[in-house]
């Protein structure tokens, strides 16, 4: 049913437009015919910086951990978890023993909506990767983000949520539909959590 003010009417009120719209679903959907169309593209092939010569003098490990926690939420994380890394979740730890996880909430899992629209969850996901990783080297310590096969298993020891019986991450604050972004390896001397 549409609303009627005076000479305006708007159509749109009282229904989801998205439900019935091809061009919505091929937005959502559809991949790109040219992966070059993509700013996740553009992220993935950048290369990683330099780590600075100088280590950067830091507060108490629990400090710093607050520090990449509140930066993240800066570039629009909406949770973030830091791991130790040990033989027992799959990594050694020797040259990288912290993780930092970062998830952001995904109206649209990306794994399956293929589409620009549903990359976005994985856009801002690379973003907020990219850019702590510079800012981890720029203190002087080493940061590499990348995809992690296990991210979400990850991200469930690390205590942002649980894992259901697909291995699917789930949050208390956003259900399934959360993504996590690319895990940056650092040996940053963080508080891990979880």
């Amino acid at each position: 049913m549409a609303l009627r003010l005076g000479p305006l009417k708007i159509p749109w009120l009282g229904k989801d437009s998205r439900e019935d719209d091809p061009y919505w679903d091929f937005f959502i959907n559809t991949p790109p015919a040219d992966i070059a169309n993509t700013v996740t593209e553009m992220i993935r092939s950048a290369p990683e910086g330099n780590v600075f010569p100088t280590k950067a003098e830091l507060h108490t490990p629990e400090i710093t951990s607050r520090h990449v926690k509140e930066l993240a939420g800066y570039l629009g994380a909406d949770l973030v978890a830091i791991a130790k890394l040990t033989a027992a979740n799959g990594e050694l730890g020797e040259d990288y023993p912290f993780a930092v996880i970062c998830a952001v909430a995904a109206e649209y899992d990306p794994r399956t909506a293929r589409g620009i629209g549903g990359q976005v969850p994985a856009q801002k996901g690379l973003f907020i990767s990219f850019v702590l990783s510079a800012w981890i080297r720029e203190l002087g310590f080493r940061a590499t983000a990348a995809p992690h096969p296990d991210a979400e298993k990850l991200a469930a020891t690390a205590g942002l949520g649980r894992l259901n019986t697909e291995g699917q991450l789930v949050t208390p604050e956003h259900g399934t539909g959360i993504h996590v972004a690319n895990v940056i390896r650092t040996d940053l001397p963080l508080a891990a959590d979880g």
